[in-house]
């Protein structure tokens, strides 16, 4: 039942044309995953290798998210993928709120389909969708877990941002990463 609903969903939004990215996408970045996975990574939007794949984070970026939740012991079957917009912005630029509005009701309605028991907002852009507080950075937001309607929410850097940052020394922003997603899976463990 829940395939058939999310597969109804992403059909939907592949014929979207609820505002101007519908007329330069290649291809409409719906998911990747699990379905009933307790973990939900929302990230900000499409890239150019998910626009040409259909896949969320498959570019260098996703590659190191990847890395890194195979390094802490994730499997596929963990987590489920999705982006605040489905479809790409040019020059892969932050998306409008306008965009993020007309894409919103397609991430609601996976989230209440997958229904995770944690959602990890992935960078400033995923924060910035859920929690408004204009004056929390992803720097300080990072690694806390915010209750919102029953569902616990944590956001982490985004692994574009570690792309540019090498060091693995403590307090270095890919340890901290690490650390993040280490919390996540035990937070989910002990909830199971």
């Amino acid at each position: 039942m829940i395939k058939e609903k999310l597969d109804s969903l992403e059909k939907e939004a592949k014929n979207c044309t609820n505002c101007a990215l519908c007329k330069t996408r290649t291809n409409v970045v719906f998911c990747d995953g699990t379905l009933g996975a307790k973990i939900m990574f929302i990230g900000e939007a499409p890239g150019d290798n998910e626009d040409k794949t259909g896949i969320p984070f498959v570019g260098r970026a996703g590659k190191l998210l990847r890395q890194y939740l195979d390094e802490t012991g994730f499997k596929k079957e963990d987590f489920y993928i999705a982006n605040t917009i489905k479809c790409r912005p040019p020059k892969n630029r932050k998306p409008t709120k306008e965009e993020k509005c007309a894409c919103e009701s397609y991430l609601k309605r996976q989230i209440e389909l997958i229904n995770p028991s944690v959602i990890v907002l992935v960078g400033a852009t995923a924060l910035e969708s859920f929690i408004e507080d204009k004056k929390l950075t992803i720097t300080k937001a990072r690694g806390r877990i915010f209750d919102i309607e029953n569902k616990k929410f944590i956001p982490i850097f985004h692994p574009s941002y570690l792309l540019r940052q090498h060091s693995l020394e403590i307090n270095s922003p890919r340890w901290l990463f690490k650390k993040d997603l280490e919390m996540i899976k035990s937070l989910v463990e002990k909830s199971c």
